[in-house]
């Protein structure tokens, strides 16, 4: 894949059609959803590195006209020195610390898969962000997740894997699992396949066994069993929905491929459906099929991309 493409892709520059042909190379093997990984973290720490480039040089001394101001800056020259190799070495250290973390924000309409240090492989479903040391050190395995994920971690008595999100953490020895926790929606739903899980919340604690999944629903914390393992089959390109609403899958398409559907036919809403589409079919093909158990109609605005149900 030509570098330069991806690089207008990562800025947001890139078109629909070439936006298309970067989503069929990724999916055409795992070795180019690692390419991508590798390069998508290459562009932020050059992004990382460009900006505080930028920071250095607009702060910047500006020139002294006044004479006797000059004497006294001389007179403290030695202090300045001082204090400026000071803050240089602070700031430098800071940006190691900076770039042995990692962050990766996965764009709408997208998912990838990586390998963490200590072998766990993770896979980062559409407008997921996480953030990850290059390599655990202390008594934990931490990482940060805003989204939602697929992890299957490697076993390590000794330091636990703990997934922190905005309503609530995630501990684990070994195990396999899924964690859908959007911040923009108040979302939080752990569903846990192999294994156990410690899910925290606040004060409480709740332990999940296989096929159990936790959920917050009214601030509160409720666990049940797992009804329908095609739900979580989305890291194998599948959108998959079980009585859901109208409405609900609509918001899954705005996920999944990136789009914005607004929903004017407030009967179709409310329709409950069921069923699973590949993500590469494309969303208007999806709709096309709805079509046939739903009575509404679309059309796409050409200027704004917006899909408008009737």
């Amino acid at each position: 894949m030509d570098r330069n493409l991806l690089v207008r892709f990562f800025e947001g520059n890139a078109s629909l059609q070439e936006e298309m042909q970067i989503r069929k190379w990724m999916e055409a093997s795992p070795e180019n959803y690692q390419a991508f990984f590798k390069e998508r973290k290459l562009f932020d720490a050059m992004t990382l590195l460009t900006e505080e480039d930028a920071d250095s040089r607009s702060n910047k001394f500006v020139a002294i006209k006044d004479s006797w101001f000059k004497k006294l800056v001389e007179m403290a020259a030695v202090v300045a020195i001082t204090i400026g190799i000071t803050i240089f070495y602070q700031q430098y250290s800071k940006r190691d610390e900076l770039l042995a973390m990692q962050k990766i924000m996965v764009p709408a309409g997208q998912r990838i898969s990586l390998e963490l240090s200590d072998g766990t492989i993770v896979w980062l479903n559409s407008r997921t962000q996480i953030e990850y040391p290059a390599s655990f050190t202390g008594n934990n395995r931490k990482v940060k997740l805003d989204g939602e994920a697929y992890f299957e971690v490697t076993k390590d008595t000794h330091k636990p894997f703990v997934v922190e999100t905005a309503k609530g953490n995630i501990e684990v020895l070994g195990t396999k699992f899924n964690i859908e926790a959007y911040s923009e929606d108040n979302t939080f739903v752990t569903a846990l396949m192999e294994g156990s899980v410690k899910v925290t919340r606040g004060k409480m604690q709740y332990m999940l066994h296989p096929n159990q999944l936790a959920y917050l629903k009214n601030g509160k914390m409720n666990i049940a069993p797992i009804e329908d393992s095609n739900l979580y089959r989305w890291r194998e390109g599948l959108i998959c929905f079980r009585d859901e609403s109208f409405a609900n899958i609509v918001k899954k398409f705005e996920k999944y491929y990136g789009v914005e559907i607004r929903i004017e036919n407030s009967a179709a809403a409310s329709y409950r459906c069921t069923g699973k589409f590949r993500q590469s079919d494309g969303v208007l093909y999806a709709l096309k099929v709805l079509q046939k158990d739903v009575n509404f109609k679309f059309n796409r605005d050409e200027n704004s991309h917006i899909i408008y149900i009737k």
